[in-house]
């Protein structure tokens, strides 16, 4: 185990490595003057060429790439452009809130989804199955603003059961910042449903239907015990990546959501950074969506290798 842990730490640090220079080169070749965003359409070009000159933004990319992944290193991500802030300490503030969020959709996800797999999958082709699937794949579909849209008009002002807008501020306490987060964190829960519950079903088909379960059958195992000793652990097995894939997901992918319900996350940040041409704030927003989405990732494939030797040990040798 610390040998498939080993590398995939390794196979982490490389991974970013390479994130880290295609993040840089895209934010930088985004269209766009920063200095005429910064100055403003009227601004004089000499002044605009001054600023740009100030900021280092005339120097060969390959320089300003070295200084600004040096800067990463040591603590320093640079300052925002647009906001006169300190990068990491904002991003680092926006990234909390859009894990609480992600924690939330997270922590109803996951049991109503396996729940729900692990029981259409013990009698596939009955009510329950063709209702989850048919509901599932319908809200699949669906694109998160038009599943925000719904349940705001549907909980927010024909049933005002929830605020329309997440309530972030500190003044309500935590049951009302609770409240308040409900409808985006049901958005992403109708979002992402179908994709974790087909895991589950198939998972849970396939595992019923192995030899090892029939072999625990014809041994006189009670039913319980075969499902939870043989056919739960092999049908979850699947499910426990995409959990970690779905994780990273949530933090990075939740600039619609954000927007939509006002909530101050990063990834409303990362729009807002990525309309200023705020290379700084977009680049070090970017970078700190991969290492959460890595770490996911990561966690998810230690999580499979410990409960799936044959994996473990194929990868380390």
């Amino acid at each position: 185990m610390l040998r498939y842990t080993a590398r995939r730490l390794m196979l982490l640090g490389l991974t970013l490595l390479v994130a880290s220079v295609l993040i840089f080169t895209m934010t930088t070749v985004l269209p766009g003057d920063v200095g005429r965003i910064i100055l403003g359409p009227f601004a004089q070009e000499s002044a605009v060429e001054a600023l740009n000159e100030e900021l280092g933004l005339n120097q060969p990319i390959a320089v300003r790439y070295f200084q600004w992944i040096g800067g990463v290193l040591q603590g320093d991500w640079g300052e925002s452009l647009s906001l006169n802030t300190p990068v990491l300490p904002l991003a680092l503030e926006r990234l909390g809130r859009s894990l609480v969020l992600a924690a939330l959709a997270i922590g109803i996800l996951i049991p109503l989804a396996i729940g729900v797999g692990v029981a259409a999958g013990r009698r596939p082709g009955g009510g329950l199955d063709r209702v989850a699937s048919i509901l599932g794949l319908a809200l699949g579909a669906m694109p998160e603003f038009v599943t925000g849209v719904v349940l705001i008009v549907a909980f927010g002002i024909a049933l005002p059961w929830f605020p329309v807008q997440a309530v972030t501020g500190p003044d309500g306490g935590f049951w009302a910042m609770l409240h308040g987060l409900v409808l985006p964190a049901m958005c992403l829960v109708l979002l992402l449903f179908a994709y974790l519950f087909r895991m589950t079903r198939a998972g849970m088909i396939a595992a019923l239907e192995a030899d090892y379960t029939r072999t625990a059958r014809l041994k006189g195992l009670p039913e319980r015990i075969v499902l939870r000793r043989h056919v739960l652990r092999n049908a979850l097995l699947p499910t426990v990546t995409v959990i970690g894939a779905q994780l990273g997901w949530l933090v990075g992918g939740l600039v619609v959501v954000e927007s939509l319900f006002r909530y101050p996350g990063i990834g409303s940040l990362l729009h807002n950074a990525a309309s200023n041409k705020d290379v700084p704030l977009l680049a070090g927003c970017t970078l700190l969506v991969t290492l959460v989405f890595s770490l996911a990732n990561l966690t998810a494939d230690l999580v499979y290798g410990l409960l799936n030797p044959r994996v473990r040990d194929a990868v380390a040798e």
